[in-house]
């Protein structure tokens, strides 16, 4: 059963839903970027998201499924302060409302690797208990919801919490009791899926607090944000650990969330001085390539793209076109020639 509550300030208050003194156990929280630290992606600038999936600050996305743009999102959209003691959040803002049709999904997600979730032993008799908390901030007051589910999508969490106040930091502690159903990964797929609910249909909407079979990514009367424009929600803190109550948030140091964030998106940065430029790099035998390995160890074959720069010309794959050519999957890739300084990003989101 879950327990819903507000957090004492100053994190350091025991009761139900709420925090206790810190777990020293290393890297406890298994939701990465929780605090919005890391935004390679976009830096500070705020961006509009593109239909479906749209991954705009390392870990996260939103979902935007009726195929168009609603939300202006990124690090501190709309430079609100942030709770004490923390200096960044993950912002979101509706620039175009829309009423959700009954299969329609708006909705801020992160999906945790099966690698980091494995000791839970979610799926069997002996599945741990975990707590998810977080501070959120929005215009809107009510009842918002969200859910835990599987990689199959077919086992769910739907939880809800109240925000009380307009447009004031309120944080939140919600405790899941380990799931015994389900089929949960423990590879490098996607062992859970966290979502936090911005106006889901109707299809999707059901009873909260406990596991269920049925599609429910939120709970039945979750306030829709996505239904008013100019709505915000903001959201920084978020953790999920082992165990029936709150812990305060586990900071980690700068360069490890970002080498934890770099097995998923890393951003390169290249000068190829004296590169000769070579046209269908891949397609000949006279190519050229330059080695590049990756800072971290990607959880799949990435996807390299063109940030800033420009290509002189443009490699050729297997018939196809792309800006690299990989070599032992996840480790490295090869670059072809350009004229001119690139920005890269290589992407292996799950």
């Amino acid at each position: 059963m879950a327990t819903y509550g507000q957090i004492n300030a100053e994190n350091i208050t025991s009761s139900t839903g709420g925090v206790i003194s810190p777990n020293i156990t290393s890297l406890r929280n298994r939701i990465i970027n929780g605090a919005g630290t890391i935004s390679q992606y976009n830096g500070s600038t705020a961006t509009t998201n593109t239909a479906g999936s749209y991954y705009f600050m390392d870990r996260w996305l939103v979902y935007d499924g009726s195929g168009g743009s609603h939300f202006s999102v990124g690090q501190n959209k709309g430079g609100v302060t942030p709770p004490t003691g923390f200096t960044n959040y993950i912002g979101i803002n509706v620039t175009s409302a829309v009423s959700a049709s009954a299969s329609n999904n708006f909705s801020l997600q992160q999906q945790i690797e099966g690698f980091n979730i494995a000791d839970l032993a979610w799926g069997t008799a002996s599945a741990k208990t975990v707590t998810l908390s977080f501070w959120v901030y929005s215009s809107l007051t009510g009842t918002f919801g969200g859910s835990l589910r599987d990689n199959g999508a077919d086992y769910f969490y739907p939880f809800s919490f109240s925000i009380p106040v307009a447009n004031t930091w309120t944080q939140i502690s919600i405790t899941i009791t380990g799931a015994t159903g389900g089929t949960w990964l423990t590879n490098n797929g996607r062992g859970i899926g966290v979502l936090f609910d911005l106006g889901l249909g109707s299809s999707f909407q059901g009873t909260g607090g406990a596991w269920t079979t049925n599609s429910y990514y939120t709970v039945t009367g979750a306030t829709p944000l996505v239904g008013t424009n100019g709505a915000n929600y903001y959201i920084t803190g978020v953790q999920l650990e082992v165990g029936a109550q709150a812990t305060s948030f586990d900071y980690r140091p700068y360069g490890t969330e970002l080498v934890l964030c770099q097995r998923y998106c890393e951003g390169l940065y290249y000068d190829p001085s004296g590169f000769a430029v070579v046209s269908n790099a891949f397609a000949t035998l006279t190519a050229q390539w330059a080695s590049w390995s990756f800072a971290v160890q990607k959880r799949a074959q990435a996807t390299v793209t063109l940030v800033n720069g420009s290509w002189s010309a443009t490699p050729t794959i297997n018939g196809g076109t792309n800006l690299a050519r990989f070599n032992n999957n996840t480790s490295s890739f090869y670059l072809s020639g350009t004229s001119g300084q690139l920005a890269l990003l290589a992407t292996a989101e799950l």
